[in-house]
């Protein structure tokens, strides 16, 4: 796990957000690559209007919108770094 927090998210077209993390690593990830199906809680995100309004959590340390959706910082920087996540030896994710 990276344990490395989101400090800043701008929306871009397509479902892309540009991501800055705690240790200055700044990506630019499809979250088409993580969400894979946009229901429940993410239904509103296929919205170009609701998704633009992404926030960042400073006590969460990762991106959220108000309908209470949010990603795991680690997802989210896996992607943005090529890194897998690895637990007890196991790759995990991405």
């Amino acid at each position: 796990m990276f344990l490395i927090d989101v400090t800043d998210v701008s929306p871009m077209e397509n479902r892309k957000l540009q991501l800055t993390f705690a240790d200055g690593l700044q990506a630019v990830i499809n979250m088409d690559d993580i969400i894979k199906s946009y229901t429940g809680i993410f239904t509103q995100l296929q919205e170009d209007a609701y998704f633009r309004l992404v926030r960042v959590s400073s006590d969460m340390g990762t991106i959220y919108w108000s309908n209470g959706a949010d990603v795991c910082p680690d997802v989210l920087y896996s992607f943005a770094s090529g890194r897998p996540i690895v637990i007890n030896g196991n790759r995990v994710f991405n």
